[in-house]
């Protein structure tokens, strides 16, 4: 039995180790570009594409990445639809996501529910060496796409207009990013659960944005932050039975608060040392 769990950490390590490569990179454009909650309908839409999977008895990865993927085109159509209220996609696609994944968990059997309830909450026990691979080949091309549109990227993130006008492909840029957001989603929720793992991709960076103001540096600090979160969590969890996700959110948001208090001491010490040389 021992054996049979070390498996199974083994690749949620390995699993981790890729993901902290990738959290901070695309948890920083989700922040930048004010989508933070995109990746909760990422993961809400992500259950469907479980349940989905569980209810014809396919493999829940691949319809899963299917479900994201058109989302993340409909997400793009409805942005540019409801361009000045472009929180108003968001809100109609995550309950229309979680009102799919409900009734089609309705009509699975009891065993297929169980199974949602692993991806609902995580279990280090449902990543498979399969989707560690998926990992791997997804950091690939995501590092590949940062290398080659940083520039792009960051132009786009900070004055869409402009962009546009520099003749950048904006509608594909931006479905290409949701697209792969949601596939990092959807194999990242097995281990944490879908309805945190959103907080793996958005916490990192801004647990890092307070500690640099530097596009690149926010993302080399948040890689270290996310491995420390992801590990110590995992640990923690296989120790205490408790839940992986809660337990990575729990530690990284304990991280934040220290981080802030830290940062607020800071401040004040500064102060009170310029203010003591002006006193002298």
């Amino acid at each position: 039995m021992e054996m049979f769990l070390y498996g199974f950490m083994q690749r949620a390590f390995q699993a981790s180790l890729v993901i902290s490569l990738i959290a901070p990179m695309l948890g920083l454009f989700l922040i930048l570009r004010r989508q933070s909650l995109m990746a909760d309908t990422l993961s809400h839409v992500s259950l469907a594409g479980v349940a989905l999977g569980l209810l014809v008895s396919v493999n829940p990865t691949w319809t899963n990445i299917l479900m994201v993927v058109v989302i993340a085109v409909l997400l793009e159509y409805m942005r540019m639809l409801y361009r000045t209220y472009s929180e108003v996609s968001i809100a109609i696609l995550m309950s229309a996501g979680m009102a799919l994944a409900l009734f089609l968990i309705s009509l699975s059997q009891g065993g297929s529910t169980l199974n949602i309830e692993k991806f609902l909450f995580g279990s280090i026990v449902t990543i498979s060496m399969e989707q560690v691979w998926i990992l791997y080949i997804l950091a690939g091309i995501i590092l590949c796409l940062y290398l080659v549109f940083r520039k792009a990227m960051y132009v786009m993130v900070f004055d869409e207009e402009t962009a546009f006008t520099a003749g950048l492909p904006i509608k594909t840029m931006s479905i290409l990013f949701n697209a792969l957001t949601g596939i990092t989603i959807a194999i990242i929720m097995p281990i944490v659960g879908a309805l945190l793992v959103s907080a793996i991709l958005i916490l990192p960076a801004a647990i890092s944005m307070r500690l640099s103001r530097s596009f690149s540096s926010t993302i080399l600090i948040g890689i270290p932050i996310t491995l420390t979160g992801m590990l110590s969590g995992l640990v923690t969890s296989y120790e205490y039975g408790t839940p992986p996700g809660a337990t990575i959110t729990l530690i990284l948001v304990t991280i934040l608060i220290v981080i802030t208090i830290a940062n607020k001491l800071v401040q004040v010490f500064k102060m009170n040392k310029s203010w003591n040389k002006k006193q002298t």
